[in-house]
């Protein structure tokens, strides 16, 4: 389930949980109805949550669905999801940094919203991260004009992984945003520093559940 509220935004990342997923898990992208255009800042956090928590029980309604995944960084309604519908939910934030920190290395995170360090740093103590956590790297530009702009996007972004491993010590670097998924996938490619993206983060940890 996607907050944001692009149809092009939600088709991108339910085509990166396809290949990620395989056959085995169909996958259906779902966007909420109502809410913030994008998640940049803790209000829009906050008010995101409800609309994810509409959407995922409007989606399990018809008792087909296996199980959610939470297509933001922040996680909106994650905790509400899975009290509410008992199925295995994955949200992109926590999966992709309990990946991160599951070898016990160094880890950062880059991301484009300034907004919402402080709410993702608090998201890192409250997994229990902070000791591997090196810290947050922002890219320059407001990020609703760096998501218009792909290569921009792309650039920017890879600046701030390269900060996080040569300023900061981070030998994995997590891409913090759902809206991020071709760029990190990108990035996994062009960086030598572990690249963990958030998407086929979550696909792995909802995986997993399922065959528990």
């Amino acid at each position: 389930m996607n907050p944001n509220t692009s149809a092009a935004t939600t088709a991108m990342m339910t085509a990166i949980a396809r290949r990620a997923l395989g056959p085995a898990h169909p996958v259906r992208g779902v966007t909420v109805a109502r809410g913030p255009g994008m998640l940049t800042d803790p209000a829009a956090l906050r008010a995101a949550a409800p609309e994810v928590l509409a959407a995922g029980a409007a989606a399990t309604a018809g008792g087909d669905c296996a199980a959610l995944l939470v297509a933001a960084f922040g996680d909106p309604g994650l905790a509400a999801l899975r009290e509410a519908t008992g199925l295995p939910v994955a949200g992109l934030g926590e999966a992709a940094l309990l990946e991160a920190a599951a070898d016990g290395a160094p880890f950062g995170i880059a991301t484009t919203t300034p907004l919402l360090a402080d709410a993702i740093t608090a998201r890192v103590a409250e997994l229990g991260l902070s000791d591997r956590y090196t810290g947050l790297r922002l890219t320059v530009g407001a990020p609703e004009r760096l998501s218009a702009d792909p290569a921009v996007l792309l650039d920017r972004l890879e600046r701030a992984v390269r900060a996080c491993a040569e300023r900061d010590g981070a030998r994995t670097v997590v891409i913090g945003g759902g809206p991020l998924g071709e760029a990190a996938e990108e990035l996994g490619a062009r960086c030598a520093v572990r690249i963990v993206a958030p998407i086929p983060a979550a696909c792995r940890s909802l995986a997993r559940l399922l065959t528990e």
